[in-house]
């Protein structure tokens, strides 16, 4: 599973399509309505929240945001919560930078125009998030 910390504008459509599904999981998860995935690293941040649910459901807007912007027709009906604006999730620069380095080396491989197209930017991250100095965050699987 991988929930970007990455704005979903710099995905390719694998990238955007995957992050839309297994957010849809970690929504699922969050909800108490599947028995895999419940002790995914990645859902320790939208746990940590005071509404992991709508924490999940503000991410997924985001995404679903991108989607409307390509064209594409995700199903925003299957987000279970309205956005909440003013929540802010942290996200270290360590980790931001490891995501930016991993999309990178997927994009190298799978969509070179886009990799080649990103090289030139800066990362950003998806609104929800606000990015503090630190390391890669404790919950990353780092190989």
């Amino acid at each position: 599973m991988r929930i970007w910390s990455l704005h979903p504008d710099q995905l390719d459509v694998r990238g955007l399509v995957a992050c839309w599904r297994e957010t849809l999981l970690a929504q699922k998860v969050l909800r108490g309505l599947t028995q895999g995935y419940r002790n995914h690293p990645q859902l320790v941040r939208f746990r940590a929240t005071d509404d992991p649910v709508t924490a999940v459901a503000t991410y997924l807007h985001g995404v679903a945001d991108e989607a409307d912007a390509r064209g594409y027709g995700f199903d925003r009906g299957r987000v279970v919560a309205p956005r909440d604006d003013a929540l802010r999730m942290p996200v270290t620069d360590g980790q931001v930078a490891h995501e930016w380095q991993h999309l990178l080396a997927k994009l190298e491989v799978r969509d070179p125009a886009r990799h080649r197209a990103l090289l030139a930017r800066t990362p950003r991250v998806h609104p929800v998030f606000d990015v503090r100095r630190g390391p890669v965050e404790p919950w990353e699987v780092v190989r």
